[in-house]
């Protein structure tokens, strides 16, 4: 079964397990004053059939993407496209781009393999505020 989403902007796949990928949710929805993006767990069945859609395991991925259509950004890159979307002062941070790829990613990837063992794991998935519900997919 294939779940459809309204194109009406990038959405953010997140583990909503992980306390830093949480934490960044939580810093997205607070600073994206455009409400230009939207998020999806990796838990839920949307963010998990996405995630399915680009050939990721949404059991065991290893990196959090970005969808803008048919368009996916992982890694580095996708940190760096959601503050370039921010706007300022978080679009400064694409500076970063400026560092090459087989760089950043790697380092990347490393956190992101041991992201519970650095910053922690919930025992269940963390939900936004009411006021940010509607942003959650």
């Amino acid at each position: 079964m294939e779940t459809h989403i309204e194109a009406t902007g990038p959405i953010i796949l997140f583990d909503a397990e992980c306390i830093l990928c949480s934490a960044n949710a939580q810093f997205v929805l607070t600073q994206d004053h455009k409400k230009r993006f939207r998020l999806a767990s990796m838990q839920g069945e949307v963010g998990s059939a996405i995630y399915r859609r680009f050939g990721i395991d949404p059991i065991d991925p290893d990196t959090m993407i970005v969808v803008d259509g048919d368009t996916m950004q992982r890694d580095c890159d996708a940190v760096l496209s959601i503050y370039a979307g921010l706007g300022w002062p978080w679009k400064a941070l694409s500076i970063f781009r400026l560092v090459p790829r087989f760089i950043r990613d790697p380092l990347y990837r490393m956190i992101a393999r041991n992201r519970y063992r650095i910053f922690g794991k919930r025992d269940s998935c963390w939900l936004p505020a009411p006021e940010f519900r509607d942003r959650l997919l």
